[in-house]
């Protein structure tokens, strides 16, 4: 299955809302419980636009979108400007396709060029092997994992923390 990676538009809030909550309803990924509407995901897309970070989508031939990837701010904080959180989700029949990677690259890509020098990636669930080995293929390092920090789907969840230099890392700005 090929893909095209583009920016995400408006016109694609639906097929992400769609996307995103079957992880939430499904997955570990998500430590939310309930599906966002279309509404308050358009508003979150448009919240990271409006920081100058970088909103993506993967859209096969026919122009459906595949799965999305974004980054966000790590932490509010001014001192951790320069850092960020990404997030890739697929629509189910699209994984294990090379379509995460693709993603994943692209998104890393974009944030360098807005002048990101760090990236942290908070994989849902220890036992997602699937995302830990993308973010590992995309040049991440294991820095540790949060034991138990969520309740899911009636079981105690981890958190595995990644992360990656872009650009010039921790070199001078």
């Amino acid at each position: 299955m090929t893909a095209v990676v583009r920016a995400s538009t408006d016109a694609d809030i639906e097929a992400i809302a769609d996307i995103y909550a079957h992880h939430v309803l499904h997955g570990l990924g998500s430590f939310e419980t309930e599906p966002p509407n279309a509404d308050e995901m358009r508003r979150r897309r448009a919240d990271i636009i409006g920081r100058g970070l970088p909103y993506l989508v993967a859209e096969d031939a026919s122009g459906a979108v595949l799965g999305y990837a974004y980054a966000g701010p790590y932490r509010t904080r001014a001192a951790y400007l320069h850092t960020v959180e990404n997030s890739v989700y697929l629509r189910p029949e699209a994984m294990r396709r090379g379509i995460g990677f693709a993603l994943l690259t692209a998104l890393i890509a974009a944030c360098e060029r807005c002048g990101c020098r760090q990236m942290v990636a908070v994989v849902g669930d220890s036992g997602n092997a699937a995302s830990i080995a993308l973010h590992l293929r995309a040049g991440f390092r294991l820095v540790g994992t949060l034991e138990s920090v969520g309740f899911k789907h009636g079981r105690w969840v981890d958190t595995v923390l990644l992360q990656r230099a872009i650009g010039a890392g921790a070199g001078p700005l």
